[in-house]
Order: structure tokens, then C-alpha cells, then sequence
């Protein structure tokens, strides 16, 4: 499709027609996804660890069945390539850990050994150095059922619940999704359990010898020879003088984690900390009828997608996490500037189920920030001990475009927007930007531990999360003019601009990657009073430009965290097509070659159903180890996107099907 070139400030009317069309089916389909309750959830999609795991928890608590065995089962294989191998992300390489999980659970399943789809797996596995090769958290899970040495696993003692929020690797040094992990490890560790697999996995191994330890003045060697200090502590700890604190730790460990379990029986609403919260917790002495891992472990089922697989056998998956209060905050927006009324009734729902999801507690944030008053919102259903200052300001981007019908529900929605945004302010870092969950978490020496050899473990300020709240305060006119607010929206933007990349682009933490970042921080930057005619957004749009496919669309590749070369390469997709296309609109690049094409291909490629195929992912768990396939965001971005661009070009009368509605930045 070729969009009028010789109309600079207007489309041809049949384009407009199409794009209305476009537009209204996809804003149809993403109403029709609504929830009565008000709220939005796409799956997120992962990989195959999930369900490995699962499996080997089951195992590990005895509550394994074979129904839930084979359904489990039947997924993992269909999620093998044709290599014989499992990737983390659709379409990227093979990941050694993720095929021995995966290999190990099928065997747990009854998979013969000498199957093809095995053999080739154990071949994979031995050239690329066995389960030896393998990372930390793998070789854990073996080591539950005696298939691993304890002592060749990097240690953490479960006296670090100790040491106080100023010492170096103390429990909130870690990133939240990260201490909640830890802390429950430090007490199986401990206790190192070994239960009956049933099966064995010499076929894996190769006998292959340790990387020898890095040198005593390096960093890595330092840890490397602390860990076995560490290991012969916790063997005196067992039977020593340092027994009773080693107890007293163990109490203080199961106390902390206890305290933190949500609601719905999860911890942080992800499944690492959840896993080894119920182990901890069961190994400690808790009887899987206890209340506590009762709830756990029924809180799973809700994380649990079951339906047909094409022979008919019931098909059983998890999910990570779940995002509905990100999805909403979204779609609001979305819809919104597909020209929904701030009145619309679904909107108005939506927004009434935002306003009862404020958190109004505190949280780990506060070690850091113990004067701040609590707001804010978190991420899924029942995270009260994590808000997030990402999902806080799209949720108040959200707000802010719904009118409820009456005064009071008005004047609670307008306080839950202050003291989100107070909250936000808040918890800036000291260096002007915000990372996601916690302020200045920010000590690298976390990272150096021989544990940490997968994921990210520390949430430093990013790009995109510091976007998004410029763009917050941007859209609320810093706050209505508040000193602190105005102050907090300039050394936002000048932490952006420090931050921009050398060839013009910016880093994405929880999106993938430079696409992201630079979807994000573009209309930030406008949003807060930057020119469209700075520099530093001029480069941006060139670095898009340089990097739009030749079929008019977007995409980078998840490994470009990993290998610069991918840095702004991959297929298209919808939604990185439109974060690139939303940074153009709001530079100002309304009726520029790359936003006709980059129209031109959401609109050619929207599918029957109103939404559009979007195999590939591009959300960001830990970047480089854990991806995130959002179902919504082949829907939602493009909605956006869509819908600004019709708004920037005037080329339709929306009060029709689509009312008319001045849009803005956000």
C-alpha cells in the first residue's frame, strides 16, 4: 500500500476510509477482551522452564499426577525446534539450560531415552559440555534429587537476613524479584535436600572439568575463594558452635518470607520466588496443608493455562506472570486515543478498577525510602509489597483520561493520581533516573557473586522506566507547577539525555531493545517541553529511519542485548513497529516517508479478527536470559500508534463510530 505523497498534510480518502477500518476493528477486538470486572490480561508468554520446573517441584512434594504429568508434557514437546533443542524466545538460538530442564522433565514424564526427539537433546546437550555447562539454578534442580553435588553449587548463608540495609549484600541490595528468590534459596541450600527423581541423566554428562578459579586479585576470584570460606562455614554451622545462628537465621529467613506472600498465595506475583518459597518453606517443616503453602500452591492453579493441542489431548502451560494492571493502564490509553470519550463506560470501569488496585502500604521500597507516604500500583493482581514506579505512571497516564460520572469517585481517582505521582517522585534515584521497584539499588558487587550467573539481580535506573515517568509529569504539567514535581521532570530529562546512545538510540530494560527504549524516551522527552527540533531527538528519528525494514515495519531481535549487531535488526513486528512509529509521531514526523510506511504496514498486515500475528517476543524479563511474548501488545501499541496518527493527520471526522478527541502526548 502507497500512502498520497502529494498531500503532505492528509492522506487520500480511501486511505482514511482503510485506516478508520483499521482502526475501529481493532479497537473492537480489544474492547471485546475486556473483563467484566473492567481489567485487561494478555497471556505472558515464557519458555519451556516454567513447565520443567513445575513438574520437578511436583516431584520434590510428592503431589506429582499423570494427568497433569502428560498435559505438562505434551507442551514441552511441542516447544521443541526441529534441532532437538529449546530456545528461550521464538526464533532464537538454543539455550543449553532450557534444554536440560526440559530433557530432564520429559524423562520424569516417561519419554524413552533413545526417542529421537530425546537423543537429539542429549546430543545438544554433551557437545555444548553437558549439564556440567549448565547455569547455577539448573544445576540446583538437580541437585533436589541428588543429580548434582551441593558442593559444587555456589553457597548463600542464611545469616545474610542479618546484615543491616547499609552493608554490602545484605538482602536489599538485591533487586526485589531477586531477594525473594534468595532468601528462601539461602534455607534449601541449607538444608540440602536430596528426594527420589526416579530417573538418572548420566547421558547428559561428559565429565568435563570446572573452569579454573579466575585469579585471587580479580573480583571474580575474590568471590570464587569467599564461596569456600562460605561452604566451610555452613559445615561447621551444621554441627558447630555457630549452630544456634545458623537456627536463628533459618526462623528469621522463614519469618521474612512468610511475611511477604501475597493474597493470592504467590510471592512478588512471579514464579522464581513462589517455587522457592513453598520449597523453603515445606523443608522447614511446614505440612503442604498448612495455610500458608496451601494457599501457595493453590494460588499456582490460577497461573495455570490448560485447552486442546491440535491432537485433542489437553495441553498445560504457566505463566510467569500476570500483567493486568500494566494491560489496563495500556488499553485505556489505547482506547482513548482510538477516540473513546474519557466517559465511556467501559473506560469508566476500567478506571474504577485501577482506582480500587492502589497500593496503600508499604513495601521493601521503603528500607530505602522509609519517610515516603505509600502509593503507587503494582503489576499484577496481588503484589502489595512491590508497587512499581513503571506501572504507577501509565497508570496515571491512563487516569487522567477517564471522567468518572460522579463527583466523589471523581475526587478519589484525582487523589489516587497525586499520591501515585508523589510516590513516584519519591522514589527517584540519586542520579536523576528511577529504576522499576526499588531507589538506588544500584551495588554492582551483587552481580560478581558466583551465584549470579542468570538474570538480573539489581534495578538500576533505566531509559523506559524513566521515560515513562517524565512523560507522566509532562502530561500533568509537572504536576501542576509543584517545585518538587517541576524538579524531578528536569533532572528526568537531563538523565535521558545523558543516557541517549551514541549512534542516537536508547537502551530498553523491560522491552526489547533500542525499539523500546527509543519509543519510550522520544515522546518523554516532547511530553516534558523538548523540542521536536533538538538535537538529541533528531537523532533518535535518524536512528530509526536507518533502521526501518524494508517492508515499512520494526523489529530488533532479543539478542541484541547479548550482540550489538542486532541493535535495531529483526523482523517486523506490530508492536516494535509501533513504539518506532509513536517516537516519530511525537517528533513530529507526521507525514514523513517512514511514518507513511510504517502506517502502511500495520495497516496491510492487521488481520481478519481486528489484532495482528506477533510470534515473536519483545518483552523483557531479564535481558539476555528471560524473555516475554505480551499477547496484548500486538493489539494495544497499534492501537495507539493508530490512533495519534489519524489524530496528527485530521483526515477523518471521528464522531462516528470513533468519536472525535483531541489527543495528546500520552
Amino acid at each position: 500500500m502507497t500512502l498520497a505523497a502529494d498531500r503532505p498534510d492528509r492522506t487520500s480518502s480511501d486511505t482514511a476510509v482503510r485506516l478508520r477500518d483499521v482502526l475501529a476493528n481493532a479497537r473492537d477486538h480489544l474492547l471485546g477482551l475486556q473483563d467484566p470486572a473492567g481489567w485487561w490480561k494478555g497471556e505472558l508468554e515464557t519458555n519451556v522452564t516454567m513447565e520443567a520446573e513445575d513438574l520437578l517441584l511436583r516431584q520434590f512434594l510428592d503431589i506429582r499426577d499423570d494427568e497433569t504429568t502428560q498435559a505438562t508434557a505434551r507442551w514441552i514437546r511441542a516447544q521443541q525446534r526441529a534441532d532437538g533443542t529449546w530456545s528461550t524466545f521464538f526464533a532464537g538460538p538454543p539455550d543449553l539450560s532450557t534444554t536440560v530442564e526440559a530433557y530432564v522433565a520429559l524423562k520424569l514424564a516417561g519419554d524413552d531415552p533413545s526417542a529421537p526427539h530425546m537423543a537429539k537433546a542429549a546430543q545438544y546437550i554433551r557437545d555444548r559440555g553437558g549439564v556440567e555447562r549448565s547455569r547455577v539454578f539448573t544445576r540446583l534442580w538437580l541437585a533436589l534429587f541428588g543429580l548434582w553435588s551441593w558442593d559444587d553449587l555456589p553457597t548463600m548463608p542464611p545469616e545474610m537476613i542479618f546484615l543491616p540495609s547499609w552493608f554490602p549484600l545484605n538482602v536489599y541490595d538485591w533487586a526485589c524479584w531477586a531477594r525473594q528468590t534468595v532468601v528462601p534459596l539461602t534455607i534449601v541450600g541449607t538444608i540440602r535436600p536430596c528426594r527420589p527423581l526416579g530417573v538418572e541423566i548420566d547421558e547428559l554428562r561428559t565429565g568435563i572439568a570446572p573452569d579454573p578459579l579466575s585469579p585471587v586479585w580479580t573480583v571474580a576470584g575474590a568471590f570464587q575463594r569467599l564461596d569456600k570460606v562460605l561452604h566451610r562455614y555452613s559445615t561447621l554451622a551444621r554441627r558447630g558452635p555457630a549452630r544456634a545462628l545458623r537456627s536463628l537465621a533459618m526462623r528469621r529467613a522463614a519469618e521474612w518470607i512468610v511475611a511477604r506472600q501475597e493474597a493470592d498465595g504467590s510471592w512478588g506475583g512471579i514464579q522464581p520466588p513462589w517455587v522457592y518459597s513453598i520449597m523453603a518453606l515445606h523443608l522447614l517443616g511446614y505440612s503442604l496443608d498448612h495455610p500458608v503453602l496451601r494457599k501457595g500452591l493453590d494460588g499456582l492453579d490460577g497461573f495455570t493455562i490448560r485447552e486442546p493441542g491440535p491432537d485433542g489431548n489437553t495441553w498445560r502451560r504457566l505463566e510467569a506472570c500476570q500483567s493486568p494492571v500494566w494491560d489496563t493502564a495500556l488499553a485505556i490509553i489505547a482506547l482513548a486515543d482510538a477516540g473513546l470519550p474519557p466517559d465511556d463506560p467501559r473506560l469508566v470501569k476500567a478506571a474504577d478498577w485501577l482506582v480500587g488496585e492502589e497500593i496503600t502500604v508499604r513495601g521493601d521500597w521503603a528500607v530505602k525510602r522509609p519517610q515516603l507516604m505509600p502509593g503507587g500500583w503494582a503489576f499484577e493482581f496481588d503484589n502489595d509489597g512491590y508497587p512499581d514506579t513503571d506501572d504507577t505512571a501509565e497508570v496515571v497516564l491512563a487516569l487522567r483520561r477517564v471522567r468518572l460520572p460522579d463527583a466523589d469517585r471523581q475526587r478519589q481517582l484525582t487523589a489516587s493520581i497525586r499520591r501515585g505521582v508523589a510516590w513516584t517522585v519519591g522514589m527517584r534515584s540519586k542520579d536523576g533516573g528511577w529504576g522499576a521497584f526499588d531507589a538506588d539499588n544500584t551495588r554492582e558487587l551483587v552481580r560478581r557473586l558466583p551465584f549470579c550467573d542468570f538474570g538480573a539481580v539489581i534495578d538500576p535506573p533505566s531509559a523506559d522506566v524513566t521515560a515513562h515517568i517524565v512523560e507522566m509529569l509532562g502530561a500533568l504539567g509537572q504536576a501542576a507547577g509543584h517545585a518538587e514535581f517541576g524538579t524531578a521532570a528536569r533532572d528526568g530529562v537531563a538523565w535521558l539525555l545523558r543516557h541517549q546512545e551514541a549512534d542516537g538510540s536508547w537502551f530498553g530494560r523491560w522491552g526489547a531493545n533500542h525499539i523500546y527504549g527509543t519509543g519510550a524516551v522520544v515522546p518523554a522527552l516532547v511530553a516534558a517541553g523538548v523540542s521536536p527540533s533538538a538535537p538529541a531527538i533528531k537523532r533518535a528519528v535518524r536512528w530509526l529511519e536507518r533502521h526501518q525494514n524494508d517492508d515499512g515495519g520494526w523489529g530488533e531481535d532479543l539478542r541484541s542485548y547479548g550482540d550489538r549487531s542486532w541493535i535495531g535488526r529483526g523482523a517486523s513486528t506490530a508492536s516494535q513497529t509501533a513504539w518506532a512509529l509513536l517516537a516519530l509521531l511525537a517528533a513530529g514526523e507526521h507525514d514523513s516517508a517512514a511514518t507513511r510506511r510504517a502506517v502502511a504496514w500495520l495497516v496491510d498486515t492487521q488481520r481478519s479478527d481486528g489484532t495482528w500475528d506477533e510470534p515473536y517476543y519483545t518483552g523483557t524479563g531479564f535481558p539476555g536470559d528471560f524473555s516475554i511474548n505480551y499477547h496484548l501488545y500486538r493489539l494495544i501499541f497499534p492501537v495507539t500508534a493508530l490512533g495519534r496518527y489519524l489524530s496528527a493527520q485530521r483526515v477523518i471526522d471521528l464522531t462516528g463510530e470513533i468519536p472525535d478527541q483531541q489527543v495528546g502526548t500520552s
